[in-house]
């Protein structure tokens, strides 16, 4: 299937999930998650309209930012090891994948502008997902006061990987619980009133329980293997 054809789709599904939900489509953010494709993919993608994209590696982000003409607001949404911070966070827009004091700091000292920023919940308690935990989020926020350029706008999860949509759910409205809590206390470091949560599998539960920001990779840019045909 042609990328056209795939945005399409998802605008189609993000549309009605929105319409269902009383929602306005333009609330929501989709960001092409381009990871497993070309530069020149993504371009098409870009040539389309689309204004955001993710990359979960410092190489990918960099070849794909030298190559995309237009303008676009790059996300990075993958775990971040500290000493990559430095070469990265002035090149980006967003970081979906704040899970860690030490990665706090780095990027504080390192940003010479406040950042817009995630923090990653890991809600689901799965072993294999980063994040903090959610009795961990109060306390985490209380520490963010002191460090002026991470400037979280919201909270981030990903579902365990389950066609048991309940579970699924259930992780997206917890999330949502946790952020309400945290906007509610109106703290201007961390305003915290945006959600990035759904991929391709699971965006359309996510935009019913709240999500402002989707991360769809595959079911929109398709896989190096489309390319070649």
């Amino acid at each position: 299937m042609e990328v056209k054809q795939r945005l399409a789709t998802i605008q189609q599904q993000i549309n009605e999930t929105c319409k269902k939900m009383g929602r306005n489509p333009e609330e929501l953010t989709l960001i092409a998650v381009t990871k497993s494709v070309s530069s020149k993919r993504a371009q098409s993608l870009a040539d389309l309209g689309v204004k955001d994209f993710g990359e979960n590696r410092l190489e990918g982000l960099l070849d794909k930012q030298e190559n995309i003409q237009e303008e676009v607001n790059w996300h990075f949404i993958g775990n971040l090891q500290t000493r990559k911070v430095k070469e990265l966070i002035d090149t980006i827009d967003c970081l979906h994948s704040v899970d860690r004091m030490s990665l706090v700091k780095e990027v504080n000292k390192r940003a010479f502008r406040p950042l817009d920023c995630f923090v990653q919940v890991n809600v689901s308690g799965e072993e294999s997902k980063s994040g903090i935990t959610p009795a961990e989020a109060d306390a985490f926020f209380e520490q963010l006061a002191e460090y002026e350029n991470v400037h979280v706008i919201g909270l981030m999860t990903m579902a365990p990987d389950t066609e048991d949509e309940s579970v699924i759910r259930s992780v997206f409205r917890s999330l949502r619980e946790i952020r309400d809590k945290i906007a509610a206390k109106k703290l201007p470091y961390a305003p915290c009133t945006q959600l990035s949560m759904g991929m391709s599998n699971d965006f359309m539960i996510a935009i019913e329980e709240g999500a402002t920001h989707i991360r769809v990779g595959t079911a929109l840019v398709g896989s190096e293997s489309e390319e070649d045909k």
